[in-house]
């Protein structure tokens, strides 16, 4: 790809979709309000509800092609894992959603947000339509919420990326909460 000069620093040639601030490229950074000893840890949240839905969504097409009940019941565990898991990510991430004014001022912060929200909300779903019995709601719709979550988690990554690379949230630096 690609990359242009701005005021001396390289930025790759991205969609004006995602915004660009120059200050911000050359600050410290913003630190996490949920930390220990300076370390962030949304990033280290996020690790087990993006396996676990992930790994949900393979032994959903798993159960799609064996019928083996053994992957609709580890689909199943994997749903709780990920939707609990989900949730203490959710909250680390909203207290800085909540008290970070940069992350507020983000297209991306916000993005990140209502789809983390709508990944939780759709995993309650899956999880809800297969209690009871796990094998008849694998097909069709489970496998297809699992389709629409794990989609849904790559373009929530990609946000949560752009606010830690590109604007410097949640790094480990002396940096303001408040808007340069």
């Amino acid at each position: 790809m690609e990359t242009q000069q701005t005021r001396g620093t390289p930025y790759p040639n991205i969609p004006p979709v995602i915004e660009s601030d120059d200050r911000e490229y050359r600050d410290p950074g913003v630190p996490s309000t949920v930390a220990i000893a300076g370390h962030p840890l949304h990033p280290l949240s996020v690790i087990f509800p993006i396996a676990s839905l992930a790994g949900a969504l393979v032994t959903d097409a798993v159960y799609w092609f064996t019928r083996d009940p053994f992957w609709a019941r580890g689909s199943f565990w994997l749903i709780v894992a990920g939707l609990a898991t989900g949730l203490v990510a959710a909250i680390i991430g909203m207290s800085d959603f909540l008290q970070i004014e940069r992350v507020r001022k983000r297209s991306a912060g916000w993005a990140h947000m209502v789809i983390n929200v709508s990944l939780l909300v759709l995993t309650a779903i899956n999880l809800y339509t297969r209690l009871g019995n796990y094998e008849t709601a694998v097909l069709p719709w489970g496998l297809v919420i699992s389709t629409i979550v794990g989609t849904l988690t790559s373009v929530s990554g990609w946000f949560g990326a752009e606010l830690s690379y590109r604007h410097k949230i949640g790094v480990v630096g002396p940096g303001s909460r408040l808007q340069p």
